[in-house]
């Protein structure tokens, strides 16, 4: 029996065909799908909420060491602005915004970012000096999000800096001491 195949030269299976190698064959060809441009006004600012976790959520972030790899690893970005974040546990959020072309892309922002966390992290034995980080991956990609205009940066900054209290971590978000914010309360 000769099965069928489609343009993509996959087994044409049936959507509904739960079977490993039809889950396979949909999730070669769909688990990235194509990036929407930025269809913005010129005039409004670009600025996405990015949420990058931890592989398998291990709790390796929440602490100083991470923190302040964070914070280095954001003022390398030469072409991205981090307005704020927080670091969670075992993820952590990030409006940032790109400084010169509109249509960065925010899969380089969120590659940088995890990588320069990761060699700040290694650098002078500082991974050893944590031993929550001692075995431990990123998640591939990123979940983000275009800000659209009638979003506020400062809703999604309060957002962001509730996580901890949702979370039971903290009674209130000032006493979270993994968040920054560029200005401490982002504006439009």
């Amino acid at each position: 029996m000769r099965l069928p195949y489609n343009r993509a030269g996959c087994v044409a299976y049936p959507v509904n065909d739960l079977s490993p190698p039809a889950i396979a064959c949909h999730h070669k060809f769909m688990a990235h799908p194509p990036r929407i441009p930025v269809w913005l006004p010129h005039e409004q600012s670009v600025i996405y909420f990015v949420t990058i976790c931890v592989a398998d959520r291990k709790p390796v972030l929440a602490n100083h060491h991470a923190f302040d790899a964070f914070k280095i690893a954001a003022s390398k970005l030469k072409h991205w602005k981090v307005l704020a974040a927080v670091l969670m546990p075992d993820h952590l959020h990030v409006i940032s915004a790109p400084t010169e072309d509109r249509d960065a892309r925010i899969g380089d922002f969120s590659a940088a970012l995890k990588r320069w966390m990761r060699e700040e992290l290694e650098k002078d034995g500082k991974r050893r000096a944590c031993p929550t980080t001692a075995e431990w991956q990123w998640q591939s990609g990123c979940f983000d999000r275009l800000l659209r205009s009638d979003e506020s940066l400062q809703g999604k900054w309060l957002y962001v800096a509730e996580n901890p209290v949702r979370a039971g971590l903290v009674q209130r978000f000032e006493d979270w001491p993994y968040r920054f914010a560029f200005n401490e309360e982002p504006d439009c």
